[in-house]
């Protein structure tokens, strides 16, 4: 397993969440609803997921160059992001690596069809947890972004297996809790996780399943 990383906490504390107003707004309906991953979930009422979930120039542009100086990506570099959704990342990579190559995929539609007209050639469907059209070790970097949680047990063996496989390096990031507090409140606002694990739980996982890359945890504080 490898190290605990930081590049995404800091825009996740930047938004403010009521935590039990979601759980009391008909949430399993919401969470019927956000489970379809298409147009509901990323630009309908922020009920059934993001409330609109729109490209703001430079808001990913931090975490891209974190990933560039600590897994020493450069023009010549290969990376696959895991679940990109709107792949709005890979596009901020691109910007500061023009020649990088991409390559991205989701489960869906809607959020593929919103990706940036410049990278969606390099963007398809397909599930986390099955096996990628891809060679062993293929790309310099495999990420995945708040995805893996909302497979169940079994799916993350195969998800992770596949990520250690086609990587050379590889960075995770998903929900989790380390507190009582924290746990209720990511209950309360999550409508698509599967997987309620706290940290420690995480890093289990990861060694059981055989997982050596980085690793960061976003908390409902």
């Amino acid at each position: 397993m490898g190290k605990l990383v930081n590049f995404v906490t800091p825009l996740h504390q930047a938004t403010s969440r009521d935590y039990l107003a979601r759980m009391i707004d008909e949430k399993i309906k919401c969470m019927h609803k956000a489970k379809e991953y298409e147009y509901d979930y990323w630009d309908g009422d922020r009920r059934f997921g993001y409330g609109g979930y729109k490209f703001l120039p430079g808001r990913w542009k931090p975490v891209a160059q974190s990933l560039i100086k600590e897994y020493g990506l450069t023009n010549t570099s290969n990376i696959l992001d895991v679940g990109c959704g709107k792949a709005f990342l890979l596009y901020e990579l691109k910007l500061l690596l023009p020649e990088l190559k991409i390559k991205g995929f989701d489960i869906s539609n809607h959020g593929l069809s919103e990706a940036k007209e410049e990278i969606k050639k390099d963007l398809f469907i397909h599930k986390a947890q099955d096996k990628y059209p891809f060679e062993d070790k293929e790309f310099d970097l495999v990420i995945s972004l708040g995805c893996l949680h909302n497979l169940r047990i079994f799916e993350l063996e195969s998800a992770l297996g596949e990520i250690q496989r086609v990587g050379k390096q590889g960075y995770v990031m998903l929900e989790s809790y380390r507190s009582e507090e924290e746990q209720f409140n990511l209950q309360c606002w999550a409508l698509t996780c599967e997987s309620f694990f706290d940290k420690k739980e995480w890093e289990w996982i990861y060694n059981h399943f055989g997982y050596e890359g980085d690793f960061e945890f976003i908390y409902f504080e």
